[in-house]
């Protein structure tokens, strides 16, 4: 079964940086579009970022210029590299698709909706 499993959540200082992965064990994907959101903990979820393989990423207007989303296609990993955090940006941050076809050798699965269980991100003084 598809399982999203992002990494590299923690405690920064403001003004600090980090590096999130986002990744399906096990399966390859192909021709996907994947999410970046985020979910504070009050509760409220916000759209942080977006990427076709081979296309451009785009991004909140929150985490512009600050955020860099990418997709390495020979990991089947998708990154969002942080920047200048604030203590705003504080957030349970989860990478979901709806619009990717996973492989496991030659067995691929329709296209439906992913959602990993999220990394934490504090950022704090």
């Amino acid at each position: 079964q598809v399982r999203l499993v992002e990494s590299g959540g923690g405690l920064v200082q403001p003004g600090g940086s980090l590096r999130l992965s986002c990744t399906a064990p096990g399966f390859t994907a192909h021709q996907c579009s994947m999410d970046w959101y985020r979910q504070f903990s009050g509760k409220e979820r916000e759209w942080v970022s977006s990427i076709g393989t081979g296309g451009e990423p785009v991004y909140a207007d929150s985490v512009k210029d600050r955020f860099t989303m990418s997709w390495d296609e020979t990991k089947n990993t998708v990154y969002l590299e942080m920047t200048g955090l604030k203590p705003e940006d504080s957030a349970l941050y989860s990478c979901q698709t709806d619009r990717c076809t996973y492989c496991r050798g030659t067995e691929c699965y329709p296209r439906t909706h992913y959602a990993g269980q999220g990394t934490l991100v504090t950022v704090s003084s």
